[in-house]
């Protein structure tokens, strides 16, 4: 088998094209909320902490060799972590609305118990037997 074959069987597998198919609509949703968190959530939060935007948060260490502040800059690493929080946040509850819509598989019945074994049957017959006497 040529190495040419071999790749258009790995690439064609099921799987394979699943996962690209998963990629590229994961990047797109991403981008969705991303523009929701950005847009729209965002706002609403620094209103609701007073106008504070956590990116400018910083402390300066030292000076460089320039003579420019070296800043510690901590609220990049706050607005991130709120950034995640909330893109994960948005993404549970796109995905409980998913599965909400889904149709539960209906419940299959009990099966019925197989009989017991014609063994068992047999030494039940000699119990009661014998407890007769």
């Amino acid at each position: 088998m040529s190495l040419a074959s071999e790749f258009k069987e790995f690439a064609m597998r099921g799987n394979v094209i699943d996962l690209a198919v998963g990629v590229v609509i994961g990047g797109a949703f991403g981008k969705i909320v991303s523009s929701l968190v950005d847009a729209i959530i965002m706002p609403v939060v620094g209103v609701l902490t007073g106008g504070v935007n956590f990116s400018t948060l910083a402390i300066a260490i030292g000076t460089s060799p320039k003579g420019e502040p070296v800043l510690l800059k901590y609220g990049a690493f706050i607005q991130s972590v709120i950034d995640f929080l909330i893109i994960a946040f948005v993404i549970f509850v796109s995905i409980r609305a998913i599965n909400r819509l889904k149709k539960a598989p209906p419940a299959a019945a009990p099966a019925a118990p197989p009989p017991p074994p014609r063994q068992e049957v047999l030494l039940e017959e000699i119990r009661n037997l014998l407890a007769k006497r």
